[in-house]
């Protein structure tokens, strides 16, 4: 039997040859591409545009003003004096002084006088002229002190509540409504203890208690004399008169 030999195209050569190729292409690539470094896309950069103002021109340059020319000061030339003439000074002759002496009158002789002998007078004697003695200084008492006054003040309203007492009487109309108080009386005295005014400063509460007390002011006078201590001014004492039912 024969066996027919079949031989290929061109067309066939061509096309098996396309396949090798891009087999061959494919390959390179597998092996190029991974070894491949792609660079960073760089961003375009942002140009920046700055307006530069326009330079102004520099303003005109001012005349300097025009001084007028320093006054040419001349030297003031002083005038020589002339040196004053010196005083001449003449020697003038002293005086020639003559001794004159003096001429010497001798007085006339009187007369001599009869000298008669009178009996003398008795010597007139001048009054004598007494000098009047001079007041004695009186002695300034020092001024008490106000711990003095008030010392003072204390012991004289003692005294002068002792005298008022004595002079007590409870009215009787007060014992039988069972009226009880105290009446405060404010008496201005002089040095000697005389009353100059009086006045109730607190009233008991009962009139007939208040005129009770003020009768006994009255029938107390004449007060004790003030201690030394008061009787330079007046003073003020304040005395309570009680009114109580025992």
């Amino acid at each position: 039997m024969n066996s027919a030999v079949i031989q290929p195209s061109s067309k066939e050569y061509t096309i098996v040859w396309a396949i090798i190729c891009s087999v061959l292409l494919h390959g390179l690539l597998a092996l190029i591409i991974p070894n491949m470094k792609f660079d960073d896309i760089k961003a375009p950069e942002v140009l920046e545009v700055q307006l530069v103002k326009k330079a102004e021109p520099p303003p005109p340059a001012q005349p300097e003003p025009i001084q007028p020319p320093a006054e040419v000061v001349k030297p003031q030339i002083k005038p020589k004096l002339k040196p004053e003439p010196k005083p001449i000074i003449k020697e003038t002759p002293s005086p020639i002084v003559q001794e004159v002496q003096p001429v010497v009158e001798t007085p006339p002789i009187a007369p001599q006088q009869e000298v008669i002998a009178v009996k003398p007078s008795p010597e007139r004697t001048l009054p004598t002229q007494t000098v009047p003695a001079a007041d004695p200084v009186k002695e300034t008492t020092p001024k008490p002190s106000q711990v003095d006054i008030d010392n003072a003040t204390g012991r004289y309203g003692n005294a002068l509540w002792s005298a008022i007492s004595k002079h007590k009487k409870y009215p009787k109309i007060a014992q039988m409504r069972g009226w009880q108080g105290e009446t405060i009386i404010e008496l201005e005295l002089d040095g000697t203890g005389k009353i100059k005014s009086k006045r109730i400063t607190q009233s008991s509460g009962y009139e007939v208690l208040d005129k009770q007390a003020l009768e006994m002011v009255e029938r107390a006078l004449p007060f004790p004399t003030p201690p030394e201590a008061l009787r330079n001014s007046n003073f003020t004492i304040t005395v309570p008169v009680p009114f109580k039912l025992e």
